[in-house]
């Protein structure tokens, strides 16, 4: 059905330790890839904010909406005049 490609396999018998760790030889690559994902959402700035401070930001605005439909909040309303 599916022929696999020779450049790919030879692409993946460049990493070594085949032989001893198999398939999981891979995760050390993919765990250093996430590391620097998540540098880059911490520290790398698009515009004036980085990730993190969009979450923070909307989590904030979600627990202050869920409080106003606990009642925990009233909002000053202006008398109709």
């Amino acid at each position: 059905m599916f022929h696999r490609s020779k450049t790919i396999k030879d692409l993946l018998n460049i990493v070594p330790g085949k032989r001893r760790l198999g398939a999981y030889r891979f995760l050390p690559i993919f765990f250093c890839i996430g590391g620097i994902m998540e540098w880059i959402m911490i520290n790398v700035r698009i515009g004036q904010e980085t990730f993190y401070d969009v979450y923070r930001r909307k989590q904030s605005e979600r627990e202050y909406q869920q409080k106003i439909a606990d009642g925990l909040i009233v909002l000053n309303q202006s008398p109709a005049k």
